[in-house]
């Protein structure tokens, strides 16, 4: 199984262990992950401005390189992920948006939107299987309560993520059951941290922070896993009237692998 693969800038500064983790662990699987060649930011943020063109052309051009390679595109980051979707969804179903990004880009051939986008734990899900990653575990984490933290950004707006049920995922949670842990469900695993606001408003972003840990640490979790380089930093900077441990699941994957 062959996938283009989109880090995105954040997994080569800060978060180079959720980047590391998912390439070790994907080998271990089977799987090849190929690095998209020159790849720029995706802006990080979806542009709420209907007309707005200029910040959509740096994911268009990802999106058109795996579709040359005739390759699904895997990205790990929440942030990326979302974007390049969301756009991926603009060229398919929005004719103007489409017409004038192509008009800028002028590729060889037109980009419609033709490249599948899918996240690492869906390639996990419905791919590689987690009964097969349950037979490749060598280190099961048995007796660990984790706690998924969804956020924002993997699961809406739900008719365009189509991740998973948005209001009540399973996935991470099926996931942590796969490598051998005991999945905690708690009611703020899918509500804002903050993340976007940290810089504007450090209070509400640390309450925020603060409430989604509450929430995992009042039901018995040991520790907090996520896909979120952003909810990662905010869990572990402003949610700080709590010690309990944010990883990134491709760490724990990692070491139920034996990769780590």
């Amino acid at each position: 199984m062959t996938y283009s693969y989109y880090p995105g800038c954040t997994l080569k500064t800060k978060a180079k262990d959720l980047d590391l983790y998912a390439r070790k662990s994907a080998e271990a699987l089977g799987v090849t992950l190929e690095e998209i060649e020159e790849w720029q930011c995706c802006g990080g943020v979806y542009p709420q401005a209907k007309d707005e063109i200029a910040t959509k052309l740096s994911s268009v051009r990802t999106l058109n390189s795996a579709k040359e390679k005739g390759q699904d595109l895997i990205t790990v980051c929440s942030a990326c992920h979302h974007v390049l979707k969301r756009v991926n969804n603009d060229m398919k179903t929005d004719e103007d948006i489409c017409l004038r990004a192509n008009n800028y880009l002028q590729l060889d051939e037109e980009y419609k939107g033709e490249t599948n986008v899918i996240h690492y734990l869906e390639m996990l899900r419905d791919v590689v299987g987690f009964d097969k990653i349950k037979e490749k575990v060598v280190n099961p984490l048995t007796g660990k309560k984790i706690a998924a933290y969804y956020g924002c950004l993997l699961l809406r707006p739900s008719s365009e993520m189509m991740f998973d049920n948005a209001e009540n995922p399973t996935i991470i949670e099926e996931f942590i059951k796969a490598i051998g842990g005991t999945p905690v469900v708690y009611p703020f695993r899918n509500e804002c941290c903050g993340g976007y606001i940290t810089l504007e408003d450090k209070e509400l972003a640390s309450k925020n922070s603060n409430k989604v840990l509450a929430s995992a640490e009042g039901k018995g979790a040991e520790m907090v896993i996520t896909a979120c380089p952003l909810c990662m930093y905010n869990l572990q900077n402003n949610g700080t009237e709590h010690d309990l441990p944010v990883v990134y699941f491709t760490e724990i994957l990692a070491e139920a692998l034996g990769v780590k």
